[in-house]
């Protein structure tokens, strides 16, 4: 190494051999659903074991397909479970086949938005309102929770001139701004934590009968082996928690121009140090 200081051949020791150590540590897989909220938590998760050495691969499916592919063992975990009532059904089918380590985020619901002008505040009245609705609500992607909660509220209410509208989260989010911009009258499937509600004037439309339950977590959920194969992954992954309002300062990066949300994930961790260290094992 003539004419090499001594700490350029350090850094050329460590830059061949950091793929390497990496490579140690193993690959890790994640499924998530193409939310803001999901979109956003499941990136952050990914920069953290990243920094920790492993290779990180992200899938986006359905929300069937999320759970179906922790319980057989295709991914190791999601971060993307909304319970005790979205996806109930679908944490009944995994059984003992999955882990639940408990919430993420609280303080989560979901239910039937309108904007704020629109002038009724219960879902037992959308009858009343729905040639100015087009006799529409807009979804998201057909499998997700709310969508089957809102299959059921249509026939719980008796809204028999209303039909539910498949799409997905960007596609209800644009036509929501659009409607909003020009002042129509809109119901769409909403949740919080979410954007939206930052950006637009939005109400949940009183639920009488309690279809779509009330609180909600966004909980973290891994295949049954985990813990034994890889403890430290596990291990993250069960200290994963932040609030609302931090998960919230993600999405609004995520909906600036030309947003790349693993870039986006990598600022948020690099801007709090404090809460990835209580993540870390």
């Amino acid at each position: 190494m003539r004419g090499i200081t001594l700490t350029a051949a350090a850094a050329i020791l460590t830059s061949l051999t950091a793929p390497a150590l990496a490579a140690d540590k193993g690959e890790v897989e994640l499924a998530y659903v193409e939310w803001a909220t999901e979109v956003a938590s499941t990136n952050v998760v990914k920069v953290v074991l990243e920094d920790l050495g492993y290779e990180v691969d992200i899938t986006p499916v359905s929300a069937a397909a999320m759970w179906e592919a922790v319980a057989t063992g295709d991914v190791d975990g999601i971060i993307s479970a909304w319970l005790p009532v979205t996806q109930h059904h679908y944490q009944e089918k995994a059984g003992d086949d999955v882990i639940d380590l408990g919430p993420n985020i609280e303080g989560a619901r979901i239910g039937l938005v309108v904007p704020s002008y629109v002038e009724i505040d219960s879902i037992a009245e959308l009858n009343s309102i729905a040639e100015r609705l087009d006799n529409e609500i807009i979804g998201i992607d057909p499998g997700a929770g709310v969508m089957s909660k809102t299959e059921q509220a249509l026939e719980a209410y008796g809204l028999d001139d209303i039909d539910l509208i498949e799409g997905s989260d960007p596609i209800m989010t644009a036509v929501l701004g659009d409607a909003v911009e020009d002042g129509d009258w809109i119901a769409v499937t909403g949740w919080t934590p979410h954007w939206m509600f930052a950006r637009y004037d939005l109400k949940f439309l009183e639920d009488p009968q309690g279809v779509y339950g009330g609180a909600e977590e966004i909980r973290t959920v891994v295949r049954k082996d985990l813990e034994a194969d890889m403890p430290e992954v596990y291990a993250v992954l069960d200290n994963f928690y932040w609030t609302p309002e931090q998960m919230a300062e993600l999405m609004a990066w995520n909906q600036e121009k030309r947003a790349d949300p693993y870039k986006n994930a990598r600022r948020w961790v690099e801007a709090h140090p404090e809460v990835v260290e209580a993540w870390l094992p």
